[in-house]
């Protein structure tokens, strides 16, 4: 086995360890979407052209993409927690593979999301959402909404050792809130203005939120619009690898000079 896989197995159990016991956080990061999906799904249904099912199914999707770019947040926090209170200081003076560490992390939170996708799916299908795709069309979805995560997740961590600050990670963390707002995660996009139209159809949210209704069968993929959304599979794969290949050697190069 090599340095880099042990030690980022390692890694990943001691991420693993970290969530279970911080009980509350895991809850309440599960919770939230919840409560977004009833919110959303019964007070925007209401006043959307779509009925209150259709808008529902249309929603679980983009709740999916929202809650897994969430993993900005949660990375950037932990990764700062981690350098404000020296534990990455520690690391560096083990024999510890440099990569392993925010690899590690990044492992660690995937088994946590997908984990912890399954109550949002669950009441999804409680309150009307279905599945119309076949089996290798329902796991491309879940692949892709992993591999986005995963994405997030690196930006996040590269942003955290950078800010070293929990209250700026903290603070940074919630402002992006607003980007699952800038898509079609919420509304269709194609009643938006020209220019932010346009905005949110490049914003990789939309791509994987397209991508994963058109696989799940929830919604046709549009006929007109940017590249991305009308591309969602082919849009989500380069959004996602091309944030990983950019943000996790980032994050890596980060942790390996620490303050310097």
């Amino acid at each position: 086995m090599s340095t880099l896989t042990y030690d980022g197995m390692a890694m990943v159990g001691r991420q693993l360890w970290r969530v279970r016991n911080s009980p509350g956080l895991a809850v309440l990061t599960q919770v939230m979407p919840i409560n977004m999906l009833l919110f959303f799904g019964y007070v925007f249904g209401s006043a959307l052209a779509m009925p209150g099912r259709e808008y529902r199914s249309f929603l679980v999707p983009g709740l999916l993409v929202a809650t897994a770019a969430g993993g900005i947040m949660t990375g950037m926090f932990q990764a700062a927690a981690d350098s404000h209170r020296g534990v990455m200081d520690r690391f560096r003076t083990m024999p510890v593979s440099r990569a392993a560490v925010p690899l590690g992390q990044g492992v660690a939170d995937l088994v946590v999301t997908a984990i912890g996708t399954v109550p949002l799916l669950l009441v999804g299908l409680a309150v009307g959402w279905r599945i119309h795709g076949s089996a290798f069309e329902v796991a491309g979805a879940v692949g892709l909404l992993l591999l986005f995560r995963f994405a997030c997740t690196a930006i996040g961590i590269f942003l955290g050792l950078l800010t070293r600050s929990e209250d700026a990670a903290g603070q940074l963390g919630a402002s992006t809130f607003v980007l699952p707002l800038l898509s079609n995660a919420y509304i269709p996009t194609d009643g938006l203005a020209g220019w932010l139209r346009t905005l949110a159809e490049w914003n990789p949210i939309s791509a994987v939120t397209t991508a994963l209704r058109d696989l799940f069968g929830n919604a046709p993929v549009p006929a007109d619009g940017a590249w991305p959304v009308t591309h969602p599979v082919a849009g989500s794969l380069v959004w996602s690898v091309a944030l990983i290949a950019v943000f996790m050697p980032l994050a890596v190069r980060r942790y390996a000079r620490g303050e310097r």
